[in-house]
Order: structure tokens, then C-alpha cells, then sequence
């Protein structure tokens, strides 16, 4: 067995060679062959020069540096381009990630034919200013992906080698890796429980806001995986029910207002009516929305992924 392990680090100098001892520990009590990729995501401590100095007693070690700090997903989209095993697995460099669950999550990829295999931290050592939000964030996000996992922000995760060579992960959409491999068509997806380790060393990277930026990146996700290709599709059939309601309503006050003078009773100016700007208000949406529709339609079609597609095998 031949495994990647991808880890992402920022300003981690400290739990580095723990973690690698780690490791290599594990590895060698399974007998199972192995490569490190150190990513550093534009860490100001020493992280590099430790992970220089790892290379030197353990030749498994890889090693990436960002000149400045691009963020979590660009690290692992850089891993995931130069992992070389058959089984590619993510976590964390802070010591929190247990690489004695990667034997079990392994197995249940090769043996069991799983895709991808997420860890649950069912027992966590967070406060509940994080765990509360990190359970709402869990459930909006299987209920708008149809993914039945607990913990998609766990950054223990294992992956079929197909998968992360077909992926793309950009922005923050690091924490949505099984829904983009949904979308590639590898549809099985499961979950094992992982041990959640205390901190031991410096203070965690990230802040309230990524539970913001991560609904915003929910929802991008969720349109781009309906009407990425087909814009038109959503902004076109929104643009013209709007424009409907505005035109109908329109009609109606027209109407009501020419039958008024026909039976010659005194009837009330459309401009005075504020139902009257509600319509015209809607017409104008409506013929936007459709504009935009057509916008993105044209960009799509002169998109250089335009006819991008995952093909799991041929035959010739």
C-alpha cells in the first residue's frame, strides 16, 4: 500500500517533528510504504527549516512553500497535484489529527471501495463558542448537499488517488471536498470516528469568520454544482416568472382602471397606486435577471472548461 499524506501547515514549528515521529511510527508498525508532503502555506516561524531538517532523517518527507499565505485550500489543491501514492490522506499539522486512524480509513478505501472516507470527531476538545456553530454548519450543509456526514470540517480525511487528481479546490472550498468529488460522479462517501487530540502547541489558525465564509461558500457550491454550465437555466426561468408577476399585476391595474372610466365611475391615477411601482419594480428585476441569465450563458460557453468532464474509464 502506497499513501500520501497531504498536511497544510501555518506557523506549526513546534508540533512538526512530533507529529513526523508520529507517523513514521505508525507506517512502519503496518508495513506500509509512505510520503509526507509538507505544505507551507507562508508560515513566518521557522516551520520550513524544520521541515528541511525532517528531510534530512526521514527521506519520505516532501516538502512545498508558499512565498505569502494563500490559505488552507491552496495548500491542499498543491498537495493533492504532488501526491504520488494510491491513497492520498489529509490532516492537520497541529497535533489534533490522529495518524493512528489512517491504517483502519485505508482499508476501508481499498478493501471496501469507499471514494472517500471523512473522519467524525464525535468526542471533541473545542469550546462551545465552536462546537455549537460547527453542528449547525454540519447539518445546513447535508441538508443542501445530501451528504450524511457529521463532521465535513475534520481535516483527517482519505481519498481514492482519483479523486483528488480530479478535483479542484479553490477559495474555502477545502471543507466541501466530498461534495466536489460528489459532483466528479464518486459517490461513495463514508465516514469513520477519529480521536480528537488537544492542542499541545500555539492557538488555532482559524476564527468565527470561516463559519460565514463557509455558508457563503455552501451556497456557491450548491449553485455552481445545478447551473454551473447552464446559468440561463436558473437566472433565465427566476428572471421571467419575476417579469410575469410584473407584468400580470401591471395588467391588472391597467384593467381595473380602463374598466372604471368604461363604466364612467372616477378611478383612482395608476401613479398614485403603489402596486403600480411593485409591477414595474418586477418587470425590471425580471428583465435583468433574464439579462443576467444570457451573461453567463455567453461566458460559459466561451469557458476553456466548458467541456470539462470526468471519465472514469474507456475501452478501445
Amino acid at each position: 500500500m502506497n499513501c500520501s499524506l497531504v498536511i497544510p501547515l501555518l506557523n506549526e514549528a513546534e508540533s512538526l517533528p512530533e507529529l513526523q515521529r508520529w507517523i513514521n511510527e505508525v507506517m512502519q508498525r503496518e508495513q506500509m510504504s509512505y510520503e509526507v508532503i509538507f505544505v507551507d502555506d507562508g508560515s513566518t516561524d521557522n516551520s520550513w527549516n524544520v521541515i528541511q531538517e525532517l528531510k534530512q532523517t526521514y527521506p519520505t518527507v516532501r516538502g512545498i512553500r508558499f512565498s505569502r499565505n494563500y490559505g488552507k485550500s491552496a495548500a491542499l489543491h498543491m498537495g493533492f497535484q504532488a501526491a504520488q501514492g494510491n491513497v492520498v490522506f489529509t490532516l492537520d499539522a497541529d497535533l489534533q489529527d490522529s495518524p493512528e486512524e489512517i491504517p483502519a480509513m485505508a482499508r476501508m478505501i481499498l478493501e471496501e471501495g469507499y471514494d472517500v472516507v471523512s473522519g467524525w470527531k464525535k468526542e471533541r476538545f473545542d469550546p462551545l463558542s465552536k462546537t455549537i456553530p460547527t453542528k449547525l454548519f454540519n447539518w445546513a450543509t447535508r441538508r443542501m448537499t445530501g451528504i450524511h456526514l457529521n463532521d465535513f470540517n475534520c481535516g483527517l480525511k482519505g481519498y481514492r488517488k482519483d479523486v483528488v487528481k480530479c478535483v479542484e479546490v479553490y477559495g474555502e472550498m477545502h471543507r466541501y471536498i466530498p461534495v466536489l468529488a460528489k459532483q466528479q460522479g464518486f459517490k461513495k462517501i463514508g465516514e469513520k470516528v477519529v480521536k480528537h487530540q488537544a492542542r499541545k502547541f500555539g492557538s488555532t489558525k482559524f476564527g468565527m469568520e470561516r463559519f460565514m465564509n463557509g455558508f457563503l461558500d455552501l451556497l456557491t457550491i450548491s449553485f455552481m454544482s445545478k447551473f454551473g454550465k447552464r446559468p440561463m437555466h436558473f437566472f433565465g426561468t427566476l428572471g421571467t416568472l419575476v417579469f410575469m408577476i410584473g407584468f400580470f399585476s401591471f395588467a391588472y391595474i391597467g384593467g381595473t382602471k380602463l374598466y372604471a372610466l368604461y363604466l364612467g365611475e372616477t378611478a383612482k391615477n395608476i401613479a398614485d397606486q403603489s402596486a403600480f411601482f411593485i409591477a414595474l419594480t418586477c418587470m425590471i428585476l425580471g428583465t435583468i435577471l433574464f439579462l443576467a441569465g444570457f451573461l453567463g450563458e455567453l461566458i460559459s460557453r466561451n469557458s476553456a472548461t466548458r467541456n470539462d468532464y470526468s471519465v472514469a474509464e474507456t475501452l478501445n
